[in-house]
């Protein structure tokens, strides 16, 4: 929720899971409409959020869904990954930004140190959640933010690395030393683009 604005009274939020992040944005007094396919995490959502859209965001994006209705930021929180088109759905979402608005997105980063000690074992490894999650269909490093805006409209006024080595101890030491690794330490990408 950081680099969403304060300012943002009416949020989208893509993927909005069981609707935790979206209620930490309405705490703020922001309005916020959520799009979930998983029918279960939807019915979870809609008692936190304004309102929830079940369905595939892609058919949405595809068949221009919330036509008309504006949100004066659209956010992409640990969902781009999951999808086949990630660049269409970043294109609608913009779309669908009032004037002066902002997307907010996050990304795993697919150069983390983990990944290069799974190659080096000849190894890529499927995990339930996290960098290799089983159901991430695309990956991203730091220069691959500017294409997911690209063609929009918007450009990245801001990127945040959340850095971390070890996710199964978060507060162990070794973390300390993720800010002097760069990509090698950097777990997730999290940025905000708005229209120059």
């Amino acid at each position: 929720t950081a680099l969403v604005p304060r300012s943002a009274g009416r949020i989208l939020d893509v993927g909005c899971s069981t609707g935790a992040m979206g209620a930490a944005l309405r705490a703020r007094g922001a309005t916020v409409v959520g799009v979930e396919q998983d029918p279960e995490l939807a019915e979870q959502a809609r008692t936190v959020l304004d309102r929830v859209v079940e369905g595939d965001v892609e058919a949405l994006a595809r068949d221009g869904g919330l036509a008309g209705e504006r949100f004066d930021c659209v956010v992409f929180a640990d969902v781009l990954e999951h999808l086949r088109d990630p660049w269409a759905v970043v294109a609608w979402g913009a779309g669908l930004v009032a004037e002066g608005g902002s997307i907010v997105l996050s990304v795993p980063n697919v150069r983390h140190a983990k990944t290069v000690q799974a190659l080096l074992r000849r190894r890529w490894p499927y995990d339930p959640v996290g960098i290799f999650d089983r159901t991430h269909l695309r990956f991203f490093a730091r220069r691959n933010l500017e294409d997911l805006v690209a063609g929009t409209g918007f450009a990245l006024v801001e990127v945040r690395r959340h850095h971390m080595l070890t996710v199964r101890r978060p507060h162990a030491a070794v973390n300390r030393l993720a800010p002097l690794l760069g990509d090698l330490g950097t777990l997730q990408f999290i940025a905000r683009a708005e229209r120059p």
